[in-house]
Parts: C-alpha cells; structure tokens; sequence
C-alpha cells in the first residue's frame, strides 16, 4: 500500500512536471512561431512586390522598346522626307536651269528680231504704204470675228510676195471705262490680230510692230452709239519698199543698157 501510494505519488509528480514541461516549451517556441510567421508573410509580402515590380520592370520595357521603334520610324520617316526634299530640289535647279536656257535662247531670238527689224527699217523713209484695213470689235471683248479674219486673210495674201515690208498693228477703244484698262483691252486687241497674223499666215514676228493706245486718236469724237463703235478697232497698216527696190533695179538696167550703147 505504501508503495503504491508513493508509486502514484511519484507518478503524478511526473505528469505535474511533464505539464509544466509542455506549457514550458509552447511558451518559449510561440514567439519563436511568431515571428517565423512575420518572416513568411514579409517574405510573401515582398515576393508579390518583386513580382509587382518585375512587370511594371516588363511594361516599362515594353513601352521603352515601343518608343525606341517609334522613334526609329519617324526618324526612317524623316530620312524619306530628306531624300524627297533633296530630289525635289534637284528637279527644281534642273527646271530653274532649263528655264534659265530657255529665256536666254529668247533673248537670243529677240536680239535677232530687232537686228532684223532694224535691217529692216534701216531705210524708213524708203517704205511707203502699201495697204491697210480696219477690224472693228465688239463692246469689251478682243475676240476676231468672223469677218475680222477674212479681212486679215486677205491683207496677208497680199504682203506674201514682198520681201522688204513691215505691218504696224495699233490696237484702240472707245472712251467707256478708266485708261489703264483701256489701255489693256487695247493691247488685248492688237495682239489677237498679232496672233492671227503669225500663226495662220506664217508672218514673222519681227515683221510687226504692235502698240495698244486706248482711246487716243478716236475716229469719230461723238458719244452716240454708233461712234462708239467705230472706235473699238485695231488698224492695221502695211509698209513696203519693194516697189522702190523694183524702181532702182529698173533704173540700173536702164543705165547698163545705155552704157552698152
């Protein structure tokens, strides 16, 4: 009985210190747990920020290359833009070059004309003249009319044969209107009939002098209708000294022939 007494004693003196034992170690190993479990979670925690980080690291990549080729294309654009630029401006020094060639081979041609002209008219007082005519036109207008042309077909057939002549075009108007337009229109209608001239009848340029003098030397001074319209006109008038030519060739046969005698 003793034994058993001090058996059960001894036996719940064990229990008592293995309780204390257990209570001991969950006291000392539950900060210990704790903060393991602060270090999980914070290592978690900053698992999801690297990987947070790491795709905003991706996007802003992404964006970077997106710029990168962007700005590549604009600057391949710019390239383009610079090689047409630079095409363009050699096509425009080539057309600059070619009018540049083209004006100065006019002002050839016209120093030739007017050397021609001068050849022409050296001897003014020797042209006398040979015949004229009137193109009338209508109110503001600087249109050849029917009738206009077959009046300067005919005058040109009959200048085809001479050789030393020259036509003198002087373009009119009425006095309706200001001088500076009247001069224009002026202009305008000798110049139709210039044009006529050398492109149906093949007559030379510098063959024709052309003058535009609005309304001076009007043909009738009145204000009717009727003197109104004599004075819209371009008056053509042709100068030869052909028959003077023919005269002095005349004269020199003549001469020969008496010397023979």
């Amino acid at each position: 009985m003793k034994a058993f007494l001090t058996t059960c004693i001894v036996s719940g003196a064990l229990l008592a210190g293995g309780c204390a034992s257990k209570k001991y170690v969950r006291n000392t190993t539950a900060p210990i747990q704790a903060k393991v479990d602060q270090v999980g979670e914070q290592t978690a925690q900053n698992g999801q920020e690297i990987q947070k980080t790491n795709s905003d690291l991706k996007g802003v990549d992404e964006k970077a290359q997106n710029g990168i080729s962007a700005a590549t294309e604009k600057a391949n654009g710019a390239d383009q833009h610079a090689t047409a630029a630079d095409q363009h401006a050699a096509t425009a020094d080539q057309h600059a070059g070619d009018a540049m060639n083209k004006a100065n081979q006019a002002d050839s041609k016209a120093d030739r004309a007017m050397s021609d002209l001068r050849n022409v008219v050296a001897n003014l007082d020797d042209y006398k003249l040979q015949t004229s005519a009137t193109v009338p036109f209508k109110f503001n207008q600087y249109v050849l009319t029917q009738s206009a042309k077959d009046d300067l077909d005919k005058l040109a057939t009959d200048v085809q044969s001479d050789k030393r002549f020259f036509i003198a075009v002087e373009g009119y108007t009425d006095k309706t209107g200001s001088k500076q337009y009247n001069e224009a229109l002026s202009r305008k209608r000798a110049d139709s009939v210039v044009e006529y001239l050398v492109a149906k009848h093949d007559v030379p340029i510098y063959r024709i002098h052309m003058i535009g003098l609005a309304d001076e030397k009007p043909v009738d001074e009145g204000h009717n209708r009727q003197a109104l319209a004599k004075n819209r006109r371009v008056e053509i008038k042709v100068f030869s000294a052909d028959g003077l030519a023919s005269s002095l060739d005349s004269g020199d046969s003549a001469n020969r022939a008496q010397d023979k005698h």
